[in-house]
């Protein structure tokens, strides 16, 4: 059994969404200054590293992400690998794949996990993402969790169309996945957002299991 850590280590340098808090760290009990413990302080936005979209984010809807299903979080998934040159994730190129209605949790690996891999610190606006008609087709053929390797599903600058079009559906959306040491194919998903009542989202920590 091999386990794939391919969440996003969560530090200062890592980075976030233009206008989002950024990430502080404070150590507010330190045992070199006589503390029993130490003891540290985390301020951020819940949209962190690798995290999960409750429905509430995009459509206001009371929906929040402590009851987003463990089921559709957990079990079977199918991680694509996308050459580097892709520049969007359409519905013409997903009709292009070999992708049948028993997919229903699917990892887009593209070359946005290269800026992972290389400990990219600057937030990057030309990263590849779902359009709207690419989460119409996955909406049509049943996918239940879509998960992306940048910060978020939907093209910078155009985030409203994507992201209503899966949450309106109930589709699971996890977002800024580190999928640069992870080939193509079939794995078990455990994706675990931190339980925060009333929150339209949450840091999670995601893992793929390969037998």
């Amino acid at each position: 059994m091999t386990i794939y850590d391919i969440s996003l280590t969560i530090s200062p340098s890592l980075p976030t969404w233009p206008g989002d808090p950024a990430l502080e760290l404070e150590q507010i009990e330190s045992m070199d200054k006589g503390a029993h413990a130490n003891v540290t302080r985390l301020s951020a936005a819940v949209h962190l590293g690798t995290h999960v979209d409750a429905p509430h984010h995009f459509l206001n809807d009371g929906r929040t992400v402590e009851n987003l299903p463990l089921d559709v979080l957990t079990g079977p998934c199918y991680v694509v690998q996308l050459p580097d040159g892709v520049e969007a994730i359409n519905a013409e190129m997903l009709e292009r794949m070999e992708l049948t209605f028993d997919f229903k949790r699917i990892l887009f690996g593209t070359s946005n996990s290269h800026w992972w891999k290389h400990g990219e610190t600057k937030f990057q606006t030309d990263f590849v993402a779902i359009t709207e008609d690419g989460a119409e087709w996955l909406v049509k053929r049943g996918v239940q969790l879509v998960g992306v390797d940048y910060l978020s599903v939907a093209p910078y600058g155009d985030s409203v169309p994507t992201h209503t079009v899966l949450l309106k559906a109930g589709v699971v959306i996890v977002e800024g996945l580190n999928l640069s040491q992870v080939s193509r194919g079939f794995y078990d998903l455990y994706c675990l957002p931190l339980k925060i009542a009333g929150s339209d989202g949450a840091p999670a920590r995601a893992i793929l299991i390969q037998s």
